[in-house]
């Protein structure tokens, strides 16, 4: 099993990097006033960290308010 995962892993990382080899082109982020030009690969890059970031932070804060919600008081 832990071969099927190592093997699925590899896999993960080789179209990681296939998609970040052929989208090298710049896509231009605007904000507000401000724009930047950055590599496509990057920008997804950001975004899913990002995501990820943010999933994880209001996971936890919805886990401890449940926690809180469903604890005795002694």
């Amino acid at each position: 099993m832990k071969l099927f995962y190592f093997l699925l892993l590899v896999l993960l990382i080789g179209a990681i990097v296939v998609f970040a080899f052929q989208n090298k082109e710049e896509v231009t982020v605007k904000y507000l006033d401000r724009s930047a030009s950055f590599p496509l690969a990057a920008v997804v890059g950001a975004a899913y960290v990002l995501g990820m970031f943010s999933g994880w932070t209001i996971v936890g804060l919805l886990r401890r308010s449940f926690q809180r919600v469903t604890e005795h008081r002694h």
